[in-house]
């Protein structure tokens, strides 16, 4: 149990039989195997509880790990995707225009429209001439 073989506790029982005497002795053993107990739980509890933590903080680090991986993704995302472009909403604002102008209407139509920034890409073409030759 503690280290202690059966030469050790036999000498204790006979030294606890001498100083509680027999009448008290079953009470003390019952006391004393009440107080192990208890020790052992408090230790298991202890060894869950920190276990527990252990995980946790595992599941902590992982998590981190993959918002950092989707953080990367969404930034990666950003640069080929303009997210201030509305295109139903150009579209609709297109089509009132229009309709205002071949309607000769011209009081209903805002003097000044507002459109939102856009961006352009443009790609180099490679001339199949200067290859060629």
């Amino acid at each position: 149990m503690f280290g202690i073989g059966f030469d050790e506790f036999l000498l204790i029982i006979i030294i606890a039989i001498l100083f509680l005497g027999p009448d008290k002795l079953p009470e003390a053993m019952v006391k004393v195997g009440r107080f192990i107990k208890s020790v052992k739980k408090v230790m298991n509890d202890a060894k869950h509880s920190i276990e527990s933590e252990i995980k946790i903080a595992d599941l902590k680090e992982e998590t981190l790990k993959y918002k950092k991986q989707l953080d990367t993704a969404t930034n990666d995302l950003n640069v080929f995707k303009n997210v201030n472009i509305n295109p139903a909403k150009e579209i609709n604002d297109a089509i009132g225009t229009a309709k205002d102008t071949f309607n000769g209407d011209t009081a209903s139509t805002p003097k000044e429209t507002i459109h939102p920034p856009r961006e352009t890409v443009t790609f180099k073409k490679n001339s199949l001439k200067n290859e060629e030759i």
